[in-house]
């Protein structure tokens, strides 16, 4: 058998098996994300205010600075933005300190749009 006939063999007919298999994945979520707001109020210090974001958010104290300005001109700010469990326990932690520190600071969580 010449070998020039072996190799002239068309299988262009057989593509319907590539061996390769596609399958969709379904797009996986990602789970909500929740904002921290920390409110403004006429009786708790600047001072503590920075020392609450500086402890439980981890900013400098430059940071924590301008963000208690923010707090203080409009009212409110974000100060973070975490899963509900994080957001929920970040919460309650700065209203447990502001509490026993006897400061009527308020800090709240939204879901981020």
């Amino acid at each position: 058998m010449p070998l020039q006939h072996i190799m002239m063999t068309d299988h262009s007919d057989d593509d319907t098996e590539s061996g390769v298999l596609t399958k969709t994945r379904p797009k996986t979520k990602r789970p909500p994300r929740y904002k921290v707001l920390l409110l403004n109020d006429d009786y708790t210090p600047m001072e503590f205010v920075v020392m609450v974001l500086e402890r439980f958010f981890g900013m400098t104290h430059a940071q924590a600075f301008e963000i208690m300005l923010t707090v203080h001109k409009k009212g409110v700010a974000v100060v973070g933005v975490f899963s509900h469990e994080v957001a929920e326990t970040k919460v309650g932690q700065v209203m447990d300190f502001a509490r026993r520190h006897q400061h009527p600071l308020q800090c709240t969580m939204e879901k981020e749009e």
